[in-house]
């Protein structure tokens, strides 16, 4: 049994396999019986469509059911100790989906947790959608090893999976916001990622465009602020016209138009990010069908 707590949880050619029954699952777009008689428990602290809608069309189409649990509908909105919920669940279930304030919630679930856990977004990392976003550079562009990719905002969950994502798949990274969003000196040379405020310069030798949104849930009290401080960092059409010419922009979505990006990036040719939330589905059929 393995859990998919973050990328680096299964090995590179686990993650070239899932990746490669995606793009076979996207083609066919059948439904099967895989998954028939399996059972998947969705438990979201915080708030989710991609990633709930996924999952649950997922496992319909795999022949499989599921079921979605706010705190409030557990005992763990009652102080149920984390480890006792995920020894009940896991006794029920076949796998389990968590989408939590703290990654300590999922890596203490899954230390207890009898069948495979699954990181459907906590605050260090979001590997589910990271999956989707290679899915899609390997369907529009193919191999990414060896591509320039540029990271636009801060040292968030996101952006810490594109770095692991980069060590996995051999390509080079940047990470582009304002200097104060950097992480320590010390983290940055553990990382081995370049960290830049020159948003041109980064783009302009980029394959793939990234960004997120400045203000990610949990940060709200600092939105003002964020606000200011990530002004320069808005990627544009016209922006992307300085990157290479093949170059695909990608947003994990939801997104605020005139703030991480322009009012008309989504409709650019260059943005694949209508693909890329689709693919949301199609990788976790086939992560689903690895794990369960």
């Amino acid at each position: 049994m393995k859990h998919f707590l973050n990328l680096e949880s299964l090995s590179p050619e686990e993650l070239n396999g899932i990746l490669e029954e995606a793009l076979i699952l996207k083609k066919t777009k059948a439904s099967s019986n895989d998954l028939e008689g399996k059972f998947l428990a969705l438990i979201f602290e915080k708030a989710s469509t991609r990633t709930r809608v996924s999952f649950e069309v997922a496992m319909n189409q795999l022949g499989g059911q599921c079921s979605f649990f706010a705190p409030a509908d557990l005992q763990l909105g009652r102080g149920e100790p984390i480890e006792d919920t995920a020894r009940v669940i896991g006794s029920m279930v076949d796998g389990v989906v968590l989408r939590t304030l703290s990654h300590k919630t999922i890596t203490t679930f899954s230390e207890k947790s009898s069948v495979p856990v699954i990181n459907g977004l906590s605050d260090l990392s979001h590997p589910c959608q990271l999956l989707a976003d290679l899915m899609t550079f390997i369907e529009v562009k193919g191999d990414i090893s060896g591509a320039n990719v540029t990271w636009v905002g801060d040292y968030n969950n996101m952006c810490l999976s594109y770095i692991e994502a980069s060590k996995i798949f051999k390509f080079n990274l940047e990470v582009v916001c304002p200097k104060n969003y950097w992480p320590s000196n010390d983290q940055i040379n553990d990382l081995k990622i370049v960290f830049t405020e020159d948003i041109k310069s980064s783009i302009s030798n980029s394959d793939l465009v990234s960004t997120d949104v400045w203000v990610s849930m949990g940060d709200e009290k600092e939105q003002s602020k964020r606000i200011a401080d990530f002004q320069k960092f808005q990627v544009s059409p016209e922006l992307m016209n300085t990157a290479k010419e093949q170059a695909i922009f990608l947003h994990c979505l939801p997104a605020i138009r005139g703030q991480e990006i322009s009012n008309d990036m989504l409709e650019d040719s260059r943005s694949k990010v209508w693909i890329q939330a689709e693919n949301r589905l199609h990788a976790q059929k086939s992560l689903l069908k690895f794990l369960i």
